[in-house]
């Protein structure tokens, strides 16, 4: 795939229609945060997930993607699960654990994604940090999504935090520009150099989203062909905004 190719600026009015997108996803987000609790199963999650999107007559990109197709709206990712995590009936949250979820909406045709890590009960000083760490650089990217920066800029920007902290990340899965589809360009890997890739300009709108491993930069795909892991079954974390270029200053779509 050329990802110069795909890179499609939005206008205004695809912005207004992504900003409404992303605040049901973050309403979807936060409906499944509130029912991270031991015993709950990771379908439970993805049902309530669903019930969120049919209120507001939308479905998730999710759903019936790639081969083998994905068959849930919503990935429940844990402890050293990275990404891409099936739903399950017989997955069960256990205290202590930490969980990412991820979640795309697409309405009226345009697709807005994001993803949080969130501890079920109380977790570890090492889990706290971790997630702490992740959503940091997820902030330190976003602040760097501006006009006149590249996009080795707001990757620069992941690597940097977490490395720093002593963390990894990964090198196989990025970022990626969102819009009219739920992959488009530009990619946005989540190391990168200063001054390096594409010029971001108004218009252009990505999926930042650090994915970081305690242990090890290297993963491996279980055999349900989705699921992600880290490759010496450290724990792992996954923050995840959509955020548009603008004039001025950067414009987060995903939130409420």
């Amino acid at each position: 795939m050329s990802w110069a190719r795909q890179i499609h600026l939005k206008s205004p009015a695809e912005l207004q229609t992504m900003r409404e997108a992303g605040r049901i996803n973050a309403e979807v987000l936060a409906t499944v945060k509130a029912l991270l609790k031991p015993g709950v199963s990771t379908a439970d999650l993805n049902a309530a997930a669903e019930e969120v999107l049919r209120k507001h007559k939308c479905v998730s990109p999710f759903k019936g993607y790639g081969r083998p197709p994905f068959p849930t709206s919503i990935t429940t990712s844990i402890n050293r699960e990275l990404v891409h995590g099936i739903p399950s009936k017989t997955r069960k949250l256990k205290a202590g654990d930490i969980v990412s979820i991820d979640c795309g909406t697409v309405l009226d045709g345009l697709v807005a994604d994001s993803a949080f890590t969130a501890g079920v009960g109380e977790i570890s000083s090492e889990a706290r940090n971790l997630l702490q760490v992740t959503e940091e650089a997820l902030h330190a990217a976003i602040e760097k999504m501006r006009t006149g920066n590249r996009t080795g800029d707001v990757s620069a920007a992941i690597q940097k935090h977490v490395e720093s902290r002593g963390y990894c990340v990964t090198r196989e899965y990025t970022g990626h520009g969102v819009g009219r589809q739920m992959h488009e360009g530009p990619q946005l890997p989540n190391y990168g150099k200063p001054g390096t890739g594409m010029p971001l300009k108004p218009g252009m709108t990505i999926a930042i989203e650090p994915m970081v491993l305690v242990g090890t930069a290297e993963t491996r795909v279980l055999s349900d062909q989705w699921t992600v892991v880290s490759a010496d079954g450290s724990l792992t974390a996954h923050f995840e905004h959509t955020v548009a270029v603008t004039e001025g200053e950067p414009l987060i779509l995903t939130v409420p």
